[in-house]
């Protein structure tokens, strides 16, 4: 049972869960009084019992943990960080790529422009550009993407260097993440990610025959046997470190939960998986009939996963993280990754946009490196969006986990950042089902024998 606004998570029986679902519309005797039918034959059930457990509603109640009010509709309409605050960028150090992934969302790496990498001027001017509107913020992200970020390796590496001299100067501390196909990677690329990637993103799509499907070389070649060793030695290198394992799934493999299963079983315990971001016209796009297929597969997933903790074979999986005993900060909580306000991309040749999803969408340009943020109209709706501007989220049990969801899914789903992607909606709830189960599971083990 999980009460939306406090963010507590509580473990009931079926006739407790009954009697919170009938507290607010029935007095106590009433509710006793139909407990006692529904029940009747049950020797656990009695008045005595039933009068306790609607005690315990009640103290929970007026703790604020049930039935909670919201408190944070008044926070929403206050002004966020101050604009033009900003504390990540995603440098997209090369719109070009090794791999022709068909489902690529950024056109094989292009982002529907001519093919060009980031020189190091402009990855210096991205860092100073960071520096100089992050406000008080101390730590700021900067993450290598692409395309292929390996392409324009000693670039990155340039660009890290420059960071980390200019963090005592500036009283800042910066965290990189990178994000490859791991064709590029070599040892010399193993040691510096593992010294100076605050997180790394593998991209492979669990089984062989799933991953090849879309993951070729240029000439045609799959790419699994290539990266797999790669990834293997990277992971046993990194030791402790962050990293993710991530892969996309299609209409053609809505049993994503065994290529999940498959790269768990090659050794690697911190693992994602994505559905595709393509038009419906696609022959690999998502279906309305792929959806109770999807909804079983994160529920048998979740259950596996539990059963292989308690074996000590465990394995993280990303959409299955949740903070229930603190959670994200409530400004995360109302209004989201801060795409278009806290968080920005930077295309190659320093232009700015609100996140990797709209670049090469000129309608969406906000500025460059040069000009600085231009288009502050659009940065303003971009920081408008929130839980409470979407009447679709207002009264949805989900919203304070998703906040609202993905603009830019939102926008391409419905032509509006502040639209609802509702196939991402539904997919995202029951990911939520999910790691709340687990966590209530991982308690009661730890706990309760």
């Amino acid at each position: 049972m999980l009460d939306i606004n406090s963010g507590s998570v509580h473990s009931v029986d079926d006739v407790a869960y009954d009697m919170i679902a009938l507290y607010p519309e029935y007095p106590r005797e009433k509710i006793i009084a139909d407990l006692l039918g529904k029940y009747r034959g049950r020797p656990d059930v009695n008045e005595a019992e039933l009068r306790e457990c609607y005690s315990d509603i009640q103290s929970l109640i007026d703790a604020k943990k049930l039935y909670s009010p919201d408190e944070f509709e008044e926070l929403a309409a206050l002004p966020g960080p101050r604009p033009g605050t900003v504390k990540a960028l995603c440098l997209h150090v090369a719109h070009t790529c090794n791999l022709g992934c068909e489902y690529c969302f950024a056109g094989q790496g292009r982002y529907r422009g001519e093919r060009e990498v980031m020189s190091f001027e402009t990855g210096r001017a991205a860092i100073d550009f960071l520096v100089e509107h992050s406000g008080r913020r101390r730590n700021l992200e900067v993450d290598f993407f692409g395309g292929e970020p390996l392409m324009c390796w000693e670039t990155v590496k340039r660009i890290v260097a420059y960071a980390r001299g200019r963090e005592r100067e500036c009283g800042k501390n910066f965290r990189f993440t990178l994000t490859t196909n791991g064709l590029l990677i070599d040892d010399e690329v193993i040691e510096f990610c593992n010294r100076e990637m605050h997180n790394v993103v593998l991209s492979l799509d669990g089984r062989r025959e799933v991953n090849d499907r879309f993951r070729r070389t240029l000439s045609g070649q799959g790419s699994y046997d290539i990266i797999l060793p790669k990834f293997k030695r990277f992971v046993k290198a990194r030791g402790d470190r962050s990293y993710y394992i991530r892969g996309t799934y299609t209409h053609l493999n809505t049993d994503f939960t065994e290529d999940i299963l498959h790269m768990a079983d090659l050794g690697f315990d911190q693992l994602s998986m994505e559905p595709v971001v393509c038009p419906p016209s696609e022959p690999y796009a998502l279906t309305e009939d792929d959806l109770p297929v999807l909804l079983e597969q994160y529920e048998r997933l979740a259950s596996i996963m539990l059963e292989r903790k308690r074996q000590g074979r465990g394995f993280t999986f990303y959409h299955y993280i949740i903070d229930i005993e603190h959670g994200p900060c409530v400004h995360k909580r109302i209004s989201g990754c801060g795409s278009g306000t806290e968080y920005l991309a930077v295309t190659p040749s320093g232009e700015l946009y609100p996140c990797h999803q709209f670049v090469g969408h000129p309608q969406f340009r906000l500025g460059s490196l040069g000009e600085g943020l231009t288009n502050t109209e659009l940065q303003a709706r971009f920081g408008s969006c929130n839980i409470y501007t979407r009447p679709e989220c207002r009264e949805c049990w989900a919203r304070f986990y998703c906040a609202g969801g993905c603009a830019a899914n939102a926008y391409h789903a419905t032509g509006r950042i502040d639209g609802i992607y509702e196939y991402g909606c539904r997919l995202l709830k029951k990911r939520i089902e999910c790691a709340v189960m687990l966590k209530v599971a991982e308690y009661e083990d730890e706990n309760m024998g």
